[in-house]
Formats: structure tokens, sequence, C-alpha cells
């Protein structure tokens, strides 16, 4: 483990963020951990933290670390959040499919606003950064009616956001397509892996034909370009019951892209991950539903009409597909490199057969006015 040498940069007002040059080893994170606390939490003594190892994630590796008031106290109890960091270690050769400095701003840029935590460090592998009070969603809560109007009007507020930079950016996905695509090994190390994957995926060539025809359909929507989280899958909003609020976290793929594409690619997530159930998809009444409360705080009260709704509709159910498109590349690159336990050929393959059963019933989706 390197020695935690660095510095400090701005953080929108807030606390500078520290940036140590520390690598922290997948295999001893408790250990770095430890090393960033010195430096970010120099008061806290060492004898009084609790760590906890967080097990969901399928790209990262997360720790919490809890300062404790009493000796003995229960970790399982709501702590406050000053008394909590959460420490992510980035993945194996995570850096291929991310931009970690754009990942940082774009933290930064959504904390002015108070729609993510706050940053402390930034080290050669990972962040330490801000806990949120609340729980992750399930298969079951995203549905609840107490939870969904919440991240639909959260979502429609990120939307809102100005980023700094151009005034009309290029979405982010068919760039983010053509690197996955490129990052796709011709042979993977496994064989047995290899075997199965082409089983399945026909050859990188027809993938990206497959999806520029794909790309070209989804543009006559014109699916206006904002700024999106890319990634809402169920771990990454937390909901905290006692404030009725949510909070969306893990900004790895932040950036502009497609409205539609952010609320289809959260629509997908609600079949879970562990045990992807696509029955769970969201019906089109919820759908609805779910759109019409977007689009009344997207819209800042203007009138929701039962076009602009369909409309919307169905722009996200065919951006949905991209989203089943882009995380089944993305899986073969994880299969290659992620050294978490975790079957990403079955995800991408799973993924990819659900964008070819779905494909020829959402492209003929058609909007009330046309």
């Amino acid at each position: 483990m390197s020695r935690v040498t660095g510095e400090s940069s701005a953080n929108g007002g807030g606390p500078p963020v520290q940036k140590l040059s520390l690598v922290v080893s997948e295999q001893a994170v408790v250990e770095g951990a430890t090393e960033i606390l010195k430096v970010i939490r120099p008061d806290w003594c060492r004898d009084n933290v609790r760590f906890k190892l967080f097990t969901d994630g399928i790209t990262n590796k997360l720790v919490g670390c809890f300062k404790q008031p009493i000796e003995g106290a229960d970790t399982a109890e709501t702590p406050e959040p000053e008394d909590v960091v959460l420490i992510r270690v980035y993945g194996n050769k995570t850096d291929l499919l991310i931009d970690r400095r754009k990942e940082t701003e774009n933290i930064q840029l959504l904390h002015r606003h108070g729609y993510a935590p706050a940053l402390y460090a930034t080290f050669a592998n990972g962040l330490a950064y801000q806990y949120v009070p609340g729980v992750t969603l399930t298969p079951d809560t995203c549905q609840d009616d107490a939870v969904w109007p919440l991240v639909a009007r959260r979502m429609a507020q990120m939307h809102r956001v100005q980023p700094d930079g151009p005034t009309n950016p290029e979405p982010d996905l068919p760039a983010k397509l053509d690197q996955f695509l490129r990052l796709v090994p011709d042979r993977f190390t496994d064989p047995h892996k290899d075997e199965r994957v082409w089983k399945v995926f026909p050859s990188v060539a027809k993938l990206r034909n497959e999806f520029e025809e794909l790309y070209g359909r989804l543009l006559t929507t014109d699916s206006p370009v904002v700024f999106c989280h890319n990634d809402l899958l169920l771990g990454n909003v937390i909901y905290d019951e006692r404030h009725a609020r949510v909070t969306f976290i893990d900004y790895e793929y932040a950036g502009p892209n497609h409205q539609a594409f952010d609320i289809g690619n959260h629509f997908t997530e609600f079949a879970g991950i562990d045990e992807i159930d696509y029955g769970r998809y969201p019906t089109p009444e919820f759908q609805r539903r779910w759109l019409r409360v977007y689009l009344q705080e997207y819209d800042k009260g203007a009138p929701v009409t039962d076009v602009s709704v369909q409309r919307l509709y169905v722009q996200v159910n065919q951006y949905a597909l991209a989203s089943h498109f882009l995380w089944s590349i993305w899986a073969l690159i994880q299969a290659e490199h992620s050294t978490i336990d975790f079957d990403f050929v079955q995800f991408g393959a799973t993924r990819f057969l659900e964008y070819r059963q779905r494909k020829d019933n959402f492209l003929a989706l058609r909007c009330e006015d046309e």
C-alpha cells in the first residue's frame, strides 16, 4: 500500500476535497480506509471506528466507516451522517469504462444543487464521500406509492440542472456504446466464458450495425438532451422514509444524454439484478402515472396533457431498448476484467435477450398525435 500524500481542491463552497496518492487494494479495503481516515478524519480514534463491508455492488467495493460514540454501539442503528464516511474502491479495470475526473466533477456539481452527497476525498482508485441516511430501493419498494413519486420528481429536478460547459452538449449514449464495443475482447481469457458469450451474442461488427440502426430510429423521437444519471439501478437510489426524500448516488456514468434514456433505464432496473424478473417491468398504467408526476416537476407547473405523457411514454420505452443494449455490452467487458463474484455473462445475456424480445413491440409504439 502506497504512502498517503495529497493536496486539496475546492468543493463548491463546502470543505475542500482531499486528493490522496493512496492506492487501496481490493483485498485490503479496511486497511486502506483506515489510512484515508487518518487524513480526512484525524480526530477519529481508530479504536472507536467500526467498518462495514457492503456486498450489493457489482462494479466497485464499498466500506462504511462508523464513528462509535459509545463503545459497543450497534452500527445497525441509524447513525448521524457526520459520524459515517463511505469509501468506494473502484473495481478492477473500470477506468477503461469510466472517466473518473468527470465523475468527481458531476458529484460536486450535483452536491451544489443539493442532489448528491458531499465528496470528502479522492484517491488513486476510489472516493470517500458523505453517508446518506436511508435504504436502497428494492423491486418491491420502487413501485411503492410513497416512494416512486419522490424518484420521479428528483429525476426531473436533476434533468433541469445546467452543467458547466457547452450549452448544447452531445448525448453520451452513442460515444459510450462505441467505447464499450471497442473494449469487448475478440476472445475471452476464460474458454468457458468465451463459449457462453458467443452462443448468445453476434459478432462485435454485427452488434455495432445493430446499434446504429436502433439509434437512428431513436433519434426520430426527438428526446431532449439533459443532464442524466445514466445508471439509476435500484441500488443507486436511497430512500429516507423519515424525511420522505430520495437521494441518487454513484454518478460514474452521469452526463448529457437523452431524457428518455435515463427514465427508460430506471424502468428496466425494476427487474432487479441478482434474480432478474422482467415481469416486474412497470405496466403502461404505472408508467403513465410516473411520467405525469415527472412532467409536472420538469415543466414547473405547466399543464401536463395526456398527449405529452403518451409522447414521453413512447420515447421512454424505446430508449429502454438502448439501455438493455448498452448494459449487455458493459457486462461482457466486466466478465473479462472484474474480480467481483458475479455472473456477468448471464447478466449480459439476459439483458440482450430482453432487448431482442421487446424490440419490435417497443419500436411499434406511437404517440396519439401521429
